[in-house]
């Protein structure tokens, strides 16, 4: 793998920030958070700036590491086994090139994306823990 295990793993983290946020449950809350459960504090806003965060990530990576970043989904979702590295890599390239979605926009769309990259790095011999 071209990327290295660390930026995966922060990757991991902040897809599962994005993850556990939904929609405003409590939009004009004026109470205290203690008081409300802090129900606002799961709640994403349009100056939440989490989602973002992980787009400029994606985005500084080279190359190869979103090539990389796309096989581990691929491996993640049993698309193709471990042993298939070489051809995810490939296809993972072929998709870039061919979609006109960005990879960031194409990753953030995957439901349980950060489940699927660690279940990629585990089946590679690879954990975050």
């Amino acid at each position: 793998m071209d990327i290295a295990l660390d930026k995966v793993c922060e990757l991991i983290l902040r897809v599962r920030a994005i993850d556990v946020k939904e929609g405003p449950t409590d939009p004009a809350s004026g109470s205290n958070p203690i008081d409300d459960g802090a129900v606002d504090a799961l709640t994403s806003s349009p100056d939440d700036a989490t989602e973002a965060e992980l787009r400029d990530v994606i985005a500084g990576l080279n190359d190869d590491e979103r090539a990389d970043l796309i096989a581990l989904v691929y491996i993640g979702r049993g698309d193709m086994e471990p042993e298939e590295w070489g051809d995810a890599v490939r296809l993972a390239r072929e998709r870039e090139e061919a979609s006109s979605l960005s990879t960031a926009d194409w990753l953030i769309g995957i439901p349980n994306l950060a489940d699927l990259l660690d279940e990629g790095l585990n089946a590679m011999g690879r954990s975050c823990a």
